[in-house]
């Protein structure tokens, strides 16, 4: 399996992990939201509802119209219906959703098709977080940057996203120079970062330190779950599996409990398989894994989205097992 970045990396970082190591902090979760189907492949929106309040409740912020919400396949009426379900659950609690604009290679920024998807997602209440499409990405690091900040001054709080193209072709690792550029914009809260490589983020997190510590990095590697120990925070889809899992890691991270290690080994099991080439099969992944729990109807994925077969069943009834009792962990005081 080869889920390298596409691009060349930036030269090491000078500071060795390890050291990076930070004890007890406490992690921000946001947990991309499946969106399951019925066995005729329309949306099962109460599912999905009670998907938004299962992750709500573990204490993790959702995430909606991303890559696990099957963001460039589904069309504006089903994004639009997942923003005014998820506005209306979470009653003033944070979300975050996808703001993505098709596009093909060669063709222009789209600049008013961000703008309206921005404005869209402002309007029920979200965070908006800036799905990269050819148009966005094309060019020099300048140009790039000219785009970020022009969508910027449009609107409110909002994320970024850097997308290796093992997950969608439109994806691009940025520079760390370009890097850097983005966190100076002073609205951009934070970036989503989805190389599946380790170097890069520690990089990214070695400066956002040095330039701006409130700067949040959220890890997308469902590789390497682990990055919170260094100082990541989290945007998963890996952590649509088991909101509750997740957090109850978090929380023993925070008390300082090595039984942190062994869920976060669990997590890491099903992380490693669920995200094995064709990496966007994890969706269905996600549907078999919920649907053997009994917490979505079925586990069928959406008809334009590759499956996984079904002897994976047993590996992921296996795994939830084995999280389910090493969930009943109590909780170091500390």
């Amino acid at each position: 399996m080869n889920n390298r970045p596409s691009v060349a990396p930036d030269p090491p970082v000078t500071v060795d992990p390890p050291a990076m190591i930070r004890p007890r902090r406490t992690i921000l979760g946001m947990s991309a939201i499946l969106l399951p189907f019925h066995e005729n492949h329309d949306v099962a929106w109460d599912d999905f509802d009670k998907h938004v309040v299962r992750t709500l409740d573990a204490g993790l912020v959702p995430a909606i119209n991303m890559d696990t919400g099957y963001a460039n396949l589904i069309d504006d009426a089903t994004r639009i219906t997942a923003l005014q379900r998820t506005q209306s659950i979470a009653s003033g609690r944070q979300f975050v959703a996808g703001v993505y604009v098709p596009d093909s290679v060669g063709e222009p920024f789209n600049e008013n098709a961000y703008h309206a998807a921005t404005d869209q997602v402002q309007q029920h209440d979200g965070t908006p977080i800036l799905f990269q499409s050819f148009g966005l990405t094309g060019g020099d690091d300048e140009s790039i940057l000219q785009r970020y900040q022009t969508i910027a001054a449009k609107c409110d709080d909002f994320l970024a996203f850097e997308l290796g193209t093992m997950f969608a072709p439109f994806g691009k690792i940025y520079s760390l120079a370009l890097y850097e550029q983005l966190m100076r914009i002073s609205n951009c809260r934070g970036a989503k970062h989805s190389s599946l490589c380790r170097e890069l983020e520690w990089q990214r997190l070695a400066l956002r330190d040095r330039v701006r510590p409130d700067f949040r990095v959220l890890t997308g590697n469902d590789l390497a779950i682990d990055m919170v120990m260094y100082g990541s925070d989290y945007l998963l889809g890996l952590s649509t599996f088991s909101p509750a899992a997740f957090a109850k890691r978090d929380a023993l991270w925070a008390a300082g409990d090595p039984a942190f290690y062994e869920l976060n080994d669990l997590l890491q099991y099903l992380g490693t398989f669920a995200f094995r080439d064709p990496v966007p099969a994890y969706k269905h992944s996600a549907a078999q894994f919920l649907h053997l729990q009994g917490l979505i109807g079925t586990s069928k994925t959406h008809l334009n989205s590759p499956s996984r077969p079904e002897s994976d069943l047993a590996i992921l009834r296996l795994i939830a097992e084995q999280i389910q009792i090493a969930d009943q962990l109590p909780t170091e005081q500390g």
